[in-house]
């Protein structure tokens, strides 16, 4: 009788009666097919492997993430709640001692959500990761933590989201974003005023193998992990960097991602894309959820699995060392690079346009963000679209001082009501959405 070394939580939600089309990638036979897998191979019959039943996650779970235009319920179903609900009971699990790690296998997605929703964008709606982070924060008290994304789409969402939180540490590895969607994720993109160098990039080129996937987690996010020491790891764990999957144009293998979550050590997972159905997802799953439960996967394999098929050319191979010693260098010089942009400024604006493909919405944005010693920082958002919204939404960071504190609530007060369609105050410090 096998016994898994982790105690491990899995959590199964395939979302039946939700999909963008029949024929779509984002469908439920993404989730069905390792169910099968999982079965078959009998995992759920290893002693310390347990499945837990997922949940609801409630409106004001939403909220305390999301502004959702011009509600939640208008922007979500069912299945979006149940995915969050599901992660957060995966999540839960790991929190109060019941298991050592957990796996929330569900759909719909969510790295493409901001924290403004206007309708769904990348197949997300809402943001499942980050609605079972703040859920956990909530009901347990602060939590230092790192959200590492290996998604081979850049988890645009989750960085909008954390983008001024230097509580949560987010570090995404995808494919260079001028080669695919959503054409972000670059060095550059370091963070906030108020906490720049805790959002972290690394944009791999098209053709990247296991090696090269393998040397970015050695090279540059275990050792931005060990100085950030996080009290939990949260992957992302996107499996549509495989060398079948039909939407992108990455190497990885079903072994590489079980070797990857070893070496990774997530307390939790959180399945993101991955859309080669039947020849990638039920053997990067049960090569996941082995790595996870300390179990032996190397029996783990393809049917078409080659050598061959995960290899990477040489220059690739050099441009990802450098890229990664040019990562870490910027992570380790932060302070001072901050130091200098900050220097001199009471507040710092940035326009964004940001596409919601399955809608065909385009979004304008400004954002105002207010330098602060004290805390995240006050900021707040005029967002309008060419559908006819348009909307300011003032966020209260979970930290906030008072001085930022009074200044969200005179914004959100004294802003005149007819030149917006809704006007929202994000009160994290009392865990309440206003709306006027």
């Amino acid at each position: 009788m096998l016994k898994a070394q982790n105690r491990l939580g899995l959590v199964f939600f395939p979302a039946f009666d939700w999909a963008i089309s029949p024929t779509h990638p984002e469908r439920e036979e993404r989730l069905l097919y390792t169910q099968d897998q999982v079965i078959e191979e009998g995992l759920l019959d290893i002693e310390g492997i347990i499945e837990y039943r997922p949940r609801l996650a409630t409106t004001r779970d939403v909220e305390r993430v999301h502004v959702c235009v011009p509600d939640v319920k208008s922007r979500t179903t069912e299945s979006h709640l149940i995915a969050a609900g599901g992660a957060m009971v995966a999540a839960e699990a790991v929190i109060k001692g019941e298991v050592d790690r957990a796996f929330a296998l569900v759909r719909p997605p969510g790295h493409h959500a901001f924290r403004i929703v206007h309708g769904a964008r990348g197949f997300c709606n809402i943001n499942i990761e980050a609605i079972m982070l703040e859920y956990i924060r909530q009901q347990y008290g602060p939590k230092r933590v790192a959200i590492v994304d290996t998604d081979c789409h850049h988890g645009d969402g989750t960085q909008d989201i954390y983008w001024h939180d230097k509580d949560t540490l987010y570090i995404s590895i995808h494919q260079d974003g001028r080669t695919l969607y959503p054409g972000s994720g670059f060095l550059h993109e370091f963070g906030g005023p108020n906490a720049l160098g805790y959002n972290l990039n690394l944009p791999l080129p098209p053709g990247t193998g296991e090696d090269g996937f393998l040397y970015a987690l050695d090279n540059f996010i275990l050792p931005v992990l060990e100085e950030f020491k996080p009290d939990l790891i949260i992957n992302s764990a996107g499996q549509d960097n495989h060398y079948t999957d039909p939407i992108t144009n990455m190497r990885f293998s079903a072994p590489g991602y079980a070797k990857l979550n070893d070496r990774l050590k997530p307390d939790i997972a959180v399945l993101e894309g991955g859309y080669s159905i039947e020849g990638a997802l039920p053997y990067t799953n049960v090569g996941i959820i082995l790595a996870m439960a300390g179990l032996d996967y190397s029996y783990v394999r393809e049917p078409d699995y080659a050598p061959a098929k995960v290899s990477q050319p040489a220059e690739i191979t050099q441009y990802i060392a450098d890229l990664c010693r040019q990562a870490l260098n910027a992570w380790r010089n932060r302070e001072e690079i901050a130091a200098k942009l900050r220097s001199g400024q009471e507040k710092v604006q940035r326009h964004r346009r940001i596409y919601y493909d399955t809608e065909g919405l385009l979004e304008t944005q400004t954002e105002t963000t207010l330098i602060c010693d004290a805390c995240a920082g006050l900021s707040w958002i005029d967002s309008c679209t060419d559908q006819g919204e348009h909307i300011l939404a003032v966020f209260i960071p979970r930290s906030s001082c008072s001085r930022c504190y009074e200044e969200g609530y005179k914004i959100f007060e004294q802003t005149p009501k007819q030149n917006f369609t809704h006007l929202y105050l994000q009160d994290r410090l009392k865990d309440i959405l206003l709306y006027r």
